[in-house]
């Protein structure tokens, strides 16, 4: 049996490959909206393939009545209609773990940044002022209370390396893990943290989790750390918290708008630090993910098992971020 895929933006070049190379496969791309309507109307659709940008809602699975599967090269769901997939019996694949390493890795690089102060240390010798080497403000992590904010894949080896750094780790999370961290509820990681680090998943019951009270709970001395989703975090409460010093500095690789607005303060302020989502963009993660996602969809389209934990309804979105 043949089986059309459809990709909506481009794929690391083995994943690329994988659906060349197999035989029962026809491979069509829609990476615009004119090209994408062009390929609807010619042909009738099997699989959709995209990564963060291509959007998956309702209207396009209405064009779609013999859509199988819609995947996606990553972790995240946010560009996929999970429960309108779920309703119309599409099974929706994406690659849980495969960003674990590069993320938590990234986690900590932002979080060592902030608390070392090391940008404005660095800048300060390419600038040529060694001299002014005795204002250097900084402290270390060892000791200080690590408060992370959903301990899946992601946040249990962020939770890893804090703790082979003499960090305390303490968590909330959907759910009480098998892990030698203290599970706590949500209003005393707040409170008791000296940094804090999403990552949860973005549902209707984590949008904005990070707001108004929630930072007021904080220690005004605390850092937060978002690699997760930018929309956790009430982004004009975050910007009165720092502007009020209410909180000890923000970094993320994720804003509740990317791009953001050329005037976007939060990204001025000199108390932030903010990566332009490349958490995931190495090369291994990048190529894991896509290899992953397509392998997962050729055996989904064939009726085999896949490989993996793979997400298939909105009930699994959760337990499997």
């Amino acid at each position: 049996m043949a089986y059309t895929v459809l990709l909506l933006e481009t794929i690391a070049e083995e994943a690329m490959q994988l659906l060349e190379d197999a035989k029962d496969i026809s491979v069509r791309t829609g990476y615009d909206e004119q090209t994408l309507q062009s390929q609807l109307n010619a042909h009738e659709i099997d699989a959709i393939i995209t990564r963060g940008k291509g959007q998956v809602r309702s209207s396009l699975m209405a064009k779609i009545p013999y859509l199988k599967v819609i995947s996606r090269c990553g972790v995240g769901l946010d560009n996929i209609d999970v429960t309108e997939a779920s309703q119309r019996g599409i099974k929706v694949v994406n690659a849980p773990n495969s960003n674990a390493n590069t993320i938590a890795e990234h986690t900590i690089s932002l979080l060592l940044l902030l608390q070392r102060n090391l940008y404005n240390a660095i800048t300060m010798v390419k600038e040529g002022r060694w001299q002014e080497r005795g204002t250097y403000v900084g402290d270390e992590v060892h000791g200080k209370t690590l408060g992370i904010l959903g301990l899946g894949n992601i946040g249990k080896k962020v939770a890893k390396i804090a703790d082979a750094l003499g960090m305390n780790v303490i968590y909330w999370s959907a759910q009480k893990e098998n892990v030698p961290y203290p599970f706590e509820s949500l209003d005393t990681v707040l409170r008791t943290s000296d940094c804090i680090s999403l990552h949860l998943p973005l549902t209707p019951e984590t949008e904005n989790l990070i707001n108004t009270e929630a930072l007021a709970k904080m220690k005004s001395t605390a850092l937060l750390i978002n690699t997760a989703r930018g929309k956790i975090i009430d982004q004009k409460a975050l910007n009165d918290a720092l502007s009020n010093k209410k909180l000890g500095g923000f970094a993320a690789d994720v804003l509740a708008t990317e791009p953001p607005e050329e005037n976007e303060s939060l990204i001025k302020h000199p108390s932030t630090y903010i990566t332009a989502h490349v958490g995931s963009l190495t090369a291994t993660t990048y190529t894991q993910m896509c290899v992953m996602t397509v392998e997962n969809t050729l055996n989904i389209l064939r009726g085999e098992q896949p490989n993996g934990n793979c997400i298939f309804n909105r009930d699994q979105l959760t337990q499997n971020y």
